[in-house]
């Protein structure tokens, strides 16, 4: 029963709250904040595919492959909680031409690369150790969340100069804010998928990736107070 009337109580106060704000004069606008930012890692998706008419056969090529990629990915440098099994797949389909099943084995790892600038070396040993596919990479940061809180202040200054230029003409003033709800925070790395290795035959050196620039936004919904 008490805890019955302590809710009826908390309910009662946050109408009332409510009601209170809902009767004051106030100015509801939006604001947007934008960061662009250099990316210092890379998310790298690559994997491993071999077919055969045997499936253990096709499985053991790629546990070898794999085997080889995690001791060299090790003396790399790259930390175990840096690369990851994203999935494996071991499935049987049949030939037509050839009139036989066919098995196909495969297997895909994420790899974080915290030094960008040794991206060529780590994509050539990996091709070297057998990998086969390179399905993308993208780009993210180390401090991601210290950029997204920035991001966050500037959509609600944003939203404060919005409502001081709107209410500047009406001999009003801009008081507290009374509701910051907020809208969205996405984050919009450069991707690129289906990446290719440059050609091993070359021997001049050359930039072979774009890291472009990352951008963070934020948007809220702010009301405030009109004195």
């Amino acid at each position: 029963m008490k805890q019955f009337i302590i809710a009826f109580i908390s309910m009662a106060t946050v109408a009332i709250v409510a009601q209170d704000i809902a009767q004051q004069p106030y100015i509801s606008v939006s604001g947007e904040g934008i960061l662009k930012v250099m990316p210092d890692r890379v998310l790298i998706h690559t994997g491993i595919e071999n077919t055969g008419k045997d499936a253990k056969e096709v499985k053991n090529m790629n546990d070898a492959t794999i085997d080889k990629v995690i001791k060299f990915l090790k003396n790399f440098g790259i930390q175990p909680q840096d690369y990851q099994t994203t999935q494996v797949r071991l499935f049987r389909s049949y030939d037509s031409d050839k009139k036989r099943n066919v098995f196909k084995a495969s297997q895909t790892l994420k790899i974080t690369l915290k030094e960008v600038s040794k991206y060529d070396e780590l994509m050539i040993g990996l091709m070297d150790q057998g990998i086969n596919q390179i399905q993308g990479i993208e780009f993210t940061s180390s401090e991601i969340e210290k950029h997204k809180a920035e991001a966050r202040k500037q959509a609600v200054l944003q939203a404060k100069k919005k409502a001081e230029d709107y209410v500047s003409v009406l001999a009003q003033k801009v008081g507290k804010a009374l509701l910051i709800d907020e809208q969205n925070v996405s984050m919009f790395p450069p991707v690129y998928r289906n990446a290719m290795m440059m050609e091993m035959e070359t021997t001049t050196p050359r930039e072979t990736l774009a890291i472009g620039e990352m951008e963070i936004k934020s948007q809220v919904q702010v009301r405030f107070l009109l004195e």
